[in-house]
C-alpha cells in the first residue's frame, strides 16, 4: 500500500490530522493497534479551548458538539470553606467547550468513515521504518499476515505508551519529567453535575474536582495516595470525602447516585524534545504529558496537530519545508507554556506530603492573591481558555 501520510493512533489527534488532511486532499492511512470499540470505551477529559472547537468545526465534525456541548464562561476555585468564581469570558472574552472526549473521538471516527478515510484497526506490531530516510514506511501485522504502507511522513500520535517515541534512538531525545507524590480517584455517575460549572477545591484533606460530561453525567475526582486501591472505595466512601473538601453550598447540592467508572491516574508533567525525527513527527502524548489540573492533555494535542497540517499543507501546496522544519519548535514552545500552567495549577490546588507550614502559608497567600488582583485572574484566565497558535 502507498500513501502520502501514515498516522499511527486513532485517538482525538490521529483521527483530527487525518480529517483535516484528508479535507484538504492529501492522502493518509491511519493505524491503530486495539479496535474501534476499545478506543470509544477510554474515558477522557472534555473540556476544549476555542481553538480546539475551531480545528472540530473546520474538520466538519462540530455539529453535535455544539448541540450537545456545554459551553462554560467560568470556573469556581474553593478554599478555606469559599467559592470564588474566575470570569473566563469576561476577563478573556473567550470561554471553554465541556463535550467529553468519547464523544469527540466517535464523531471524528463517524465522519473519517462516511469522508471515505481509510483506518485499519487490531494491526498488530505496528512499526516505523527508515524515518531517517527518504522513503520511510510502515509494517504492521493483520491476521497473521505482515502488511506494508509506504509514505512520505510519519505522524505518531499512538499516546505515551506507543510505538512512535520508543522508535526513535535514545540518543536523540531528551526527556524532561516530574512526577508528583499522588494520584486523582475519579468517579463517573449518571447523577446532575452539583454546579453549572467546574469547581476546583483545594481543602487540608486535599484536592477535589467536580466536573462533568453533561447536564446528566458528573465527573468527579479527589486527590489520594499513589498506593490507593479503587476497590477500598465504595461510592458511599467517595461522595462522603468529596463533599468535606468543597464549601458547604456545594456539599449540600451534591445528588449521589451508582458509579460507572471508577479508577486511580497517577500524575505526571513530561516532555520528550525534539518532536520530529527526520520524517517521523511526534504529536500529543507521544511527546508530552501534562496533569489534567490545568485540562490542557487534548487541547495540546489539537494545538500540535494545527501546527503539523499547516506545515503539511505547505508542503504539498507550495513545494516548502519551512513549516515541517520549525514544527518542533514552534509546538514545544507552546508545549512548556502549557506545561508551566498545569505545574502551577497542581502546585498551587494540591496538599503535597512534604510542603510543610511555611509552604502551605505561601499556597494560602498566592491563592488569595489570585481571586483578589484583577491581573493576576486575567493570567489564569487567558492560560485556562487556551494561548493562541
Amino acid at each position: 500500500m502507498r500513501t502520502q501520510v501514515a498516522i499511527i493512533g486513532s485517538g482525538p489527534s490521529g483521527l483530527l490530522l487525518g480529517q483535516l488532511l484528508g479535507n484538504a486532499g492529501i492522502d493518509n492511512v491511519i493505524l491503530d493497534r486495539v479496535s474501534k470499540d476499545y478506543i470509544l470505551g477510554r474515558v477522557r477529559a472534555g473540556v476544549l479551548e476555542e481553538g480546539t472547537v475551531g480545528l472540530l468545526d473546520r474538520c466538519g465534525v462540530g455539529a453535535r458538539m455544539h448541540r450537545q456541548g456545554l459551553p462554560h464562561d467560568g470556573f469556581s476555585l474553593a478554599f478555606n470553606g469559599r467559592d470564588h468564581r474566575i470570569d473566563l469570558h469576561g476577563l478573556t472574552g473567550k470561554r471553554v467547550m465541556v463535550y467529553g472526549q468519547t464523544e469527540l473521538t466517535h464523531d471524528l471516527m463517524d465522519h473519517r468513515e462516511a469522508t471515505g478515510g481509510k483506518s485499519i484497526y487490531e494491526a498488530a506490531d505496528v512499526t516505523p521504518h527508515d524515518f531517517d530516510r527518504d522513503n520511510p514506511y510502515v509494517t504492521y501485522v493483520q491476521d497473521g499476515i505482515t502488511h506494508r504502507i509506504d509514505c512520505d511522513f510519519i505522524i505518531g500520535c499512538d499516546g505515551y505508551h506507543g510505538v512512535s517515541r520508543r522508535s526513535v534512538p535514545q540518543a536523540a531525545l531528551k526527556t524532561f519529567e516530574r512526577v508528583y507524590p499522588f494520584g486523582w480517584l475519579g468517579l463517573l455517575a449518571d447523577v446532575p453535575p452539583v454546579s453549572h460549572e467546574l469547581i476546583y477545591a483545594n481543602h487540608e484533606r486535599g484536592f477535589g474536582l467536580c466536573s462533568m460530561r453533561s447536564e446528566t453525567r458528573s465527573r468527579y475526582y479527589i486527590q489520594c495516595a499513589l498506593d490507593e486501591k479503587v476497590e477500598d472505595w465504595s461510592d458511599d466512601r467517595f461522595y462522603d470525602e468529596l463533599r468535606r473538601r468543597l464549601p458547604e453550598e456545594h456539599a449540600q447540592r451534591m445528588v449521589t447516585g451508582p458509579s460507572f467508572e471508577k479508577s486511580i491516574a497517577p500524575l505526571r508533567s513530561f516532555v520528550a524534545e525534539p518532536m520530529r525525527f527526520g520524517k517521523l513527527f511526534l504529536a500529543g502524548d507521544a511527546a508530552h504529558i501534562v496533569p489534567p489540573t490545568g485540562a490542557k492533555g487534548l487541547n495540546l494535542a489539537a494545538s500540535d496537530v494545527h501546527y503539523l497540517f499547516e506545515a503539511l499543507a505547505e508542503h504539498y501546496g507550495e513545494g516548502s519545508n519551512a513549516g515541517l522544519d520549525a514544527y518542533s519548535a514552534k509546538a514545544l514552545a507552546r508545549v512548556w507554556l502549557a506545561v508551566r500552567f498545569s505545574w502551577s495549577m497542581t502546585t498551587m490546588m494540591h496538599r503535597f506530603p512534604d510542603t510543610g507550614e511555611f509552604g502551605q502559608k505561601i499556597q494560602e497567600a498566592e491563592l488569595d492573591y489570585l481571586v483578589s488582583s484583577t491581573a493576576a485572574s486575567t493570567a489564569l484566565a487567558e492560560n485556562y481558555v487556551g494561548l493562541p497558535y
